[in-house]
């Protein structure tokens, strides 16, 4: 055991449960000095205090003594969809026809946080976020709440509305966003206690589109480089991804936090925003030697671990570690069986943080990822598609991959 470990857990759990150190003592029968001591690291608690305390804090004792960290966190955009199939994108002044209209959960949180719960409803998850005091904003906790999804990190804006998107759909899955930033705007590196985050994994989406967090910082370069360095020396690895927004920075606002970023994961428009390498020839076709220059640029910026681009033809995989290149191509779905599109990213996302957490190869990462993908295609919303693990597995195997 390692008393420094240990005290660090002890407060964080202790915070977490609103107890003050006198509170804690007085519950253990022991003075508010020992809880200082062990806190500070300069103690243990006796072998017979463990399981007091676990019951305390309401986890087990291997936990307390280890202070492992379990499950992923999910933080950043929180946004109610309001999707609308229509058969064409008019012109200016032209009309098009509404085939559909319907409400869904958006953003990185619900979207991912969601299809992670329906891969695995044993894995523990966090939700992370700000929303209005509103019927979007329940909506959403709703939603969430339904899968187990532990939202009680989740705040509400006093005086801001839930965001939300009008989602233009086509039938054939091309969708266009109009976006209300509302109370994602507001969201802050003062809204998550990283001293008592219990996660292995935290993922935040979506740079570019969190407004507190993508503001300048005289040290860091930007809110969100700063508050990712914090996460690191807590000891949680990081993830993040990033929106697609054609008006912004891409290198101002991402490379500040690439050397605090254990896993990047991005479509391979917004990775060729950092390079300035065209993901596409002339001819349309993919330039598969482009990405991996721009994933190994990214690579040398800082990430920790690995660089992971997606795109309707394929996912790519860099090692840090070890400079492999690893591409899979995407699956081969039959367009009559396509519904829509909304939130691919977030299940290709999704499917990356699970393989991450439980250990795998990238080839395996990567057909699980694509996987993952395709069951979003199923549905026209960003989370009804989402199968079980292994239902997902098998639709690896049941679809062939595209040549490119």
């Amino acid at each position: 055991m390692n008393a420094k470990s240990i005290g660090r857990t002890i407060a964080g759990l202790r915070k977490k449960s609103g107890l003050t150190q006198s509170q804690l003592a007085e519950r253990l029968h022991v003075s508010d000095k020992a809880v200082s001591r062990w806190e500070s690291g300069l103690g243990f608690p006796e072998i017979t205090q463990f399981p007091a305390l676990a019951e305390v804090f309401g986890v087990t004792v291997d936990q307390l003594m280890t202070g492992k960290r379990r499950g992923i966190a999910i933080a950043g955009n929180i946004l109610t969809d309001i999707v609308k199939t229509v058969d064409c994108y008019p012109k200016i002044g032209m009309l098009a026809n509404v085939l559909d209209v319907h409400r869904a959960v958006g953003g990185c949180v619900p979207n991912t946080a969601i299809d992670l719960a329906k891969m695995d409803r044993r894995l523990p998850i966090t939700a992370i976020g700000k929303i209005g005091d509103d019927e979007y904003g329940r909506f959403v906790l709703a939603q969430m709440s339904r899968f187990g999804i532990d939202c009680e990190r989740v705040s509400i804006s006093p005086d801001l509305p839930t965001s939300f998107s009008d989602v233009i759909s086509l039938p054939s899955g091309e969708r266009t966003f109009f976006h209300a930033r509302g109370s994602n705007a507001a969201f802050a590196p003062a809204d998550i206690d990283l001293s008592t985050l219990g996660c292995e994994i935290l993922h935040i989406g979506y740079i570019l589109l969190l407004d507190a967090f993508d503001r300048e910082d005289a040290e860091y370069g930007t809110v969100m480089a700063r508050f990712l360095h914090d996460a690191c020396e807590a000891g949680i690895k990081t993830s993040v991804d990033v929106v697609s927004d054609s008006t912004a920075d891409y290198k101002a606002k991402i490379i500040p936090v690439l050397p605090y970023c254990h896993y990047l994961i991005v479509n391979e428009v917004e990775s060729s925003m950092i390079s300035d390498l065209p993901p596409y020839g002339e001819d349309g076709r993919l330039l598969i030697d482009n990405i991996r220059r721009t994933m190994e640029l990214i690579a040398e910026k800082g990430v920790r671990e690995k660089v992971i681009v997606h795109c309707k033809e394929a996912g790519f995989c860099y090692d840090v570690a070890t400079g492999e290149f690893t591409v899979v191509p995407s699956l081969q779905i039959p367009p009559e069986k396509i519904k829509g599109s909304v939130g691919a990213g977030d299940a290709f996302c999704a499917g990356c943080l699970y393989r991450l957490y439980n250990g795998t190869n990238d080839r395996e990462l990567l057909e699980y990822a694509s996987a993952a993908a395709a069951c979003n295609l199923f549905a026209e919303n960003s989370v009804d598609g989402m199968l079980e693990k292994s239902e997902i597995e098998k639709l690896a195997n049941q679809f062939g991959r595209k040549t490119i």
